[in-house]
């Protein structure tokens, strides 16, 4: 737990990709009007949830108006609200609502963590900034020996996450590579990948991603990561 707190503390304070940086803090002074009495956090997402966690859920980045005002991934935004009400249902998380990082809510077995810490401008961080940010990612994962299934909410985390096994176990990338999809499974060492459509309002506002559909997922994840 204190090698992790350290390592999110060092997180915290990074300051590699100028763009993101300059982004970042400009959406924290400028704020939305709607949030305008809020402190916005403005700074890297570090990591959360269950240091023993058996399944590591992994993001794109923080939203702008969402965990880099709240301090904390997926939380304050209609991505989250719809995340963390799945993750309660099948028993992850304590409580189904995120609104800010001191809310009391809790993770049970489940760590969350972003790829790219830091809101990138319309969503889309660039490749040098993934790589920047794929150290973090690292050193993080290696602080979590009980992951045994990694559950990847869109086709960037599959392709973050698939490097991240290549980086670990110095292999090569697998050809062919495998293939994002919702309830797909990418064996391989250290551990799987299950894909997951990611919570995002288009999405779930359209039904390609149902609460029934996160719900199986989820599930999935759970028998994948007790399994043995």
């Amino acid at each position: 737990m204190a090698a992790l707190d350290a390592l999110n503390e060092a997180v915290v304070d990074c300051r590699r990709c100028p763009r993101l940086v300059e982004w970042r803090e400009q959406v924290a002074r400028e704020k939305r009007a709607a949030f305008r009495d809020w402190d916005y956090w403005g700074r890297p997402m570090p990591g959360f949830g269950d240091p023993a966690a058996r399944i590591l859920i992994l993001g794109l980045a923080p939203a702008a108006h969402g965990g880099n005002r709240t301090g904390r991934i997926f939380t304050g935004d209609r991505s989250g609200d719809f995340l963390f009400a799945g993750l309660h249902r099948v028993g992850l998380a304590n409580q189904a609502e995120s609104v800010h990082k001191d809310d009391g809510l809790r993770l049970q077995g489940a760590y969350m963590v972003a790829a790219v810490r830091c809101a990138p401008p319309a969503n889309l961080p660039t490749p040098e900034e993934r790589a920047n940010c794929s150290d973090w990612l690292e050193r993080e994962v290696i602080l979590l020996p009980d992951v045994h299934v990694v559950v990847c909410l869109g086709g960037f985390a599959w392709e973050s996450a698939l490097r991240l096994r290549s980086t670990l176990t110095r292999t090569p990338m697998p050809r062919p590579k495998p293939k994002f999809g919702h309830g797909v499974v990418a064996d391989g060492e250290p551990w799987p990948l299950l894909g997951c459509f990611h919570p995002s309002q288009q999405n779930t506002f359209t039904g390609k991603l149902t609460p029934p559909m996160l719900d199986e997922v989820l599930e999935q994840a759970k028998a994948l990561a007790w399994a043995s």
